[in-house]
This record gives structure tokens, sequence and C-alpha cells, in this order.
């Protein structure tokens, strides 16, 4: 997929009005002050990402996929204490975007919420106590960016509730997809066959960090 410039990218969508002003990516020097207090938080805080965060290559991963491919409207199954949504959040302030994030242990949920705030993307990120099972179901869409880092059993489920609120050209990200045969992750194996039998689905794995599934929706032939 042809990377399309963040800032021709986000122009674009706000003189559509598909995002609000204070919504969309910022100018130079206030993304260069953001710039630095993220990176100051991440540097500050690396030791820190365990209780089921990603890696720092894993979420520099994901950074990398919003800002190539100019993603807007994301959703995370799985905030923990917010490291993948910091990296998330970070790439939708530079494409004018919004994440949404479910978690469903209140702990995790509101120490992912200070970090948020000290890393300075609360503005990014519409962060929900809730029970993915239930809300993956009601919730809405359409989402161009989608990362799943929840229970793994449930892994096909989600995968099937959110495929079709997948836009096309849109991407499906999903954590911990190296690790299949590890014992508590019995529906990985039936996600993966899922990823690689779906028609107009382009998917790629990345065995570096925690393992990522990365697949891409394409439009019917």
């Amino acid at each position: 997929m042809k990377a399309i410039p963040t800032t021709v990218w986000a122009i674009a969508l706000l003189s559509a009005g598909l995002v609000a002003p204070d919504c969309a990516a910022q100018d130079p020097a206030s993304q260069n002050a953001l710039n630095r207090q993220v990176r100051a938080f991440l540097d500050a805080n690396r030791r820190q990402w365990r209780d089921m965060n990603v890696s720092e290559v894993d979420g520099q991963k994901l950074f990398d996929l919003v800002v190539e491919n100019g993603y807007t409207t994301a959703l995370e199954l799985g905030t923990s204490t917010g490291h993948s949504a910091i990296w998330i959040a970070w790439a939708m302030s530079k494409t004018g975007g919004t994440l949404i994030t479910l978690e469903i242990d209140e702990r995790r949920y509101n120490q992912a919420l200070e970090n948020f705030e000290a890393a300075g993307l609360s503005r990014y990120i519409d962060a929900r106590l809730a029970d993915a099972h239930e809300l993956v179901y009601e919730i809405k869409g359409p989402f161009d960016f989608i990362f799943v880092d929840a229970d793994k059993d449930w892994y096909p489920r989600y995968f099937e509730a959110l495929l079709p609120k997948l836009t096309v050209g849109g991407c499906f990200t999903a954590h911990n997809v190296s690790d299949r045969g590890r014992r508590g992750m019995r529906g990985m194996a039936g996600f993966v066959e899922a990823l690689e039998s779906t028609p107009n689905l382009e998917t790629e794995f990345f065995r570096a960090g925690g393992g990522l599934s990365v697949s891409y929706k394409r439009a019917p032939n």
C-alpha cells in the first residue's frame, strides 16, 4: 500500500469535515513538543512495561503502520496499562486520528489513564473500561486500524466480529501470534487459519518482539 504523507492526509480529512479541528494533526512546533514529551515518558518508563504490555519493538511497528498508511480511526482490544495505546495514539497525533481502546481490568485501566495523561496523549485516546466480549459486537465502526491483544482463545471471534467493520485498505493486527503453541492460546491456530483463508486479506507475520500478524483488507476482485 502506498503511504500517504501525513500532513496531506490530515488536511484532506479536515477539509472534508471528517475530523474536528482540535483532532487534526498538530502544527510543527506543537508536534515537536509532543514528540519530546512522549519520548521522554517512554524512555523514563522503559522498564515498567510488564503486565501484558507489548514490547518496544512491537510498539514501534504499530506506530509505523499507522503513520505510513495515514490511518485515523483505530480500535484496540486489551489496553493493559497503555504501552501499545501510547504508540498508536502518538501515531494518531500525526495523522489527525483517534484511538478507542478497551480494558476490562479496572486497576490496569486507571493506570493507563494516568500514563496517557503523563505522555500528553489523552486527547487522542477514548479509553473505555469494558468487556470486549460484549462491546466488540456493539461498537459501530468503521475502523481503518485494529489491534487485538486480549484473551487469545477469543481471537477467532474478535476477528469474525470486527472484520466487517474494517475499511477496505485498513489493517487488522494481532499480538502474540508467533506464540500460538503456548498454553492458554488454544484459539491461536484457528485465528491464523482464518487469516490465511479469508478472501481479499493479505497477511504478513512479524516474529520480532511478541509476534505480530498484520493483515490488510483489499477490495474484492
